[in-house]
């Protein structure tokens, strides 16, 4: 059993630190917020179309990108789409 440990710990300091998966929310998202990451998925929304956007900018679920009238809107992130891959959507 000793054995094993020691090379579960030695296997442990070999990882580099970049594998570690990173946590990717310090809190659970609103319903709101999940439902304005799902309209997201479809299209990008004006800027000021939800008020959980900044929050969702904040989180880094969404990122702000310029429309043909040069009006802001925003789209998933990487991140953003990681969420809804996890809850089973995408």
């Amino acid at each position: 059993m000793h054995n094993n440990e020691s090379k579960n710990e030695r296997d442990i300091q070999q990882t580099p630190a970049a594998a570690k998966r990173p946590t990717m929310l310090r809190r659970l998202l609103s319903h709101h917020e999940l439902a304005t990451l799902l309209l997201l998925l479809h299209a990008p929304v004006d800027a000021y179309a939800k008020p959980e956007i900044p929050m969702l900018k904040e989180a880094g679920l969404v990122e702000s990108i310029a429309s043909e009238a040069g009006a802001p809107r925003f789209r998933l992130t990487e991140e953003g789409n990681a969420i809804l891959r996890g809850l089973g959507v995408k």
